[in-house]
């Protein structure tokens, strides 16, 4: 009965991560395709039309809402917020979940790094800016890092506390598509900086997760498969009683 349940188990797991991979290949044609556009300058007509847009909606009370915002999106706190949960989890043996969250803020800064300096895209200077930018536009790291950071967070609390997975789950996406929507606002990324920022974080999102779903049932069947191999033979036990 637990073997047919285990193996139902496997076969749902493997459809889920099935179904990652293609949302995040689904993802890197998403990138691949504003990629192309911005390299070739296609998307400067539709970028600032937006941009002007949300210029004509500022007061000083959504200035500082989307100030808040864009705080909760900077790369240093993101990282500080990485190692505290880092260490809380290593500090409660959750190994696996640990180096997992390490591997995705370290990668996603990594990454959003080189693709800037690939790409040397110059932010917006459609207005003055209250906010001091001084690197490369594309793509915006507070979408891109904040993807991985508050996803990966938001999927272990959604583990933990399976009763409220939904409503800390649509939380999630609330702050992080609050984050991008403030870069907007403030006048210092592109749409489509925004967007990009949102794929390629997905992307290493998606492969984070299901790389520590495959390394926690590879270990749990070793460590199944080491009990079976140390524990006593039936067979055996019958032959020494009779």
């Amino acid at each position: 009965m637990s073997s047919r349940m285990g193996s139902k188990i496997r076969s749902l797991i493997s459809i889920i991560r099935l179904a990652g991979l293609a949302v995040a290949a689904l993802g890197m044609w998403g990138f691949a395709t504003i990629a192309e556009d911005v390299l070739g300058k296609q998307s400067y007509a539709f970028d600032t039309s937006i941009l002007l847009y949300l210029r004509s909606l500022h007061t000083p009370l959504r200035d500082g809402v989307m100030l808040g915002f864009t705080f909760l999106g900077e790369p240093k706190l993101l990282l500080v917020i990485c190692l505290t949960f880092g260490i809380v989890l290593l500090a409660r043996n959750h190994r696996s979940e640990s180096a997992t969250i390490a591997l995705a803020g370290g990668g996603a800064i990594g990454l959003n790094l080189l693709l800037k300096k690939l790409f040397a895209r110059d932010r917006p200077q459609l207005w003055e800016r209250v906010v001091d930018v001084r690197f490369y536009s594309f793509p915006s790291g507070h979408a891109m890092i904040s993807m991985v950071i508050y996803g990966l967070l938001g999927y272990f609390l959604g583990v933990r506390f399976p009763k409220q997975r939904w409503s800390i789950y649509s939380l999630t996406v609330v702050l992080i598509a609050a984050i991008g929507f403030s870069r907007l606002y403030l006048g210092v990324h592109w749409p489509t900086d925004v967007i990009a920022g949102y794929t390629a974080g997905l992307v290493w999102l998606i492969t984070c997760i299901i790389t520590l779903e495959i390394w926690k049932e590879l270990r749990s069947f070793t460590r199944a498969s080491k009990e079976e191999f140390l524990s006593p033979d039936p067979s055996s036990k019958e032959i020494t009683n009779d």
